[in-house]
């Protein structure tokens, strides 16, 4: 099923229309809104009858023609559903690989490392500093320090506001 032969005249045709339809709503708002806001609808008005003239209402004609048809294909064909599903397996496994890195999961780099480094011997420089993913680094361990004290340091500031509007 190929594209009409009279495809050629379908462009100019098409953009003729809209252009009519485009002059009509333009004349409306010269009426109502002036001629400044006229002219502007008249100049938007004669872009389709450009484009259809300059053969781009062609290319419009053929991307909506194929399109429809890809569609229709889509609808009626089990091959393309399967395509469809192939390419939802490789977004869901996409995503849950990003989740799964984001939380440190399933990084074989981080439990061999440590293994490397305790031989001593034929361990690659790039990983011999790496630590396990299950052991905390010591900035992690002091963070919940400092904020618990600096959430105290507030309380005190509050109780000392408290006790001297004299409310305890």
């Amino acid at each position: 099923m190929g594209v009409p032969e009279q495809l050629p005249i379908a462009g100019p045709m098409l953009g003729a229309a809209l252009t009519v339809v485009g002059l009509l709503i333009s004349w409306m708002v010269w009426r109502r809104r002036g001629t400044a806001a006229g002219l502007r609808g008249v100049a938007w008005s004669l872009l389709p009858l450009a484009a259809g003239l300059m053969g781009l209402m062609t290319i419009l004609w053929r991307l909506v023609f194929d399109l429809s048809r890809f569609f229709t294909s889509l609808i009626f064909n089990p091959i393309v559903w399967a395509g469809v599903a192939v390419a939802g397996l490789a977004v869901v496994l996409w995503v849950v690989s990003g989740i799964m890195r984001a939380r440190g999961l399933g990084t074989g780099g981080a439990t061999s490392a440590p293994k490397a480094a305790e031989a001593g011997a034929g361990a690659a420089p790039g990983i011999t500093g790496a630590q396990p993913a299950s052991t905390p680094s010591p900035k992690q361990s002091k963070q919940p320090k400092q904020s618990a004290q600096s959430g105290d340091d507030d309380f005190s500031d509050i109780e000392a506001l408290l006790r001297k509007r004299g409310i305890e």
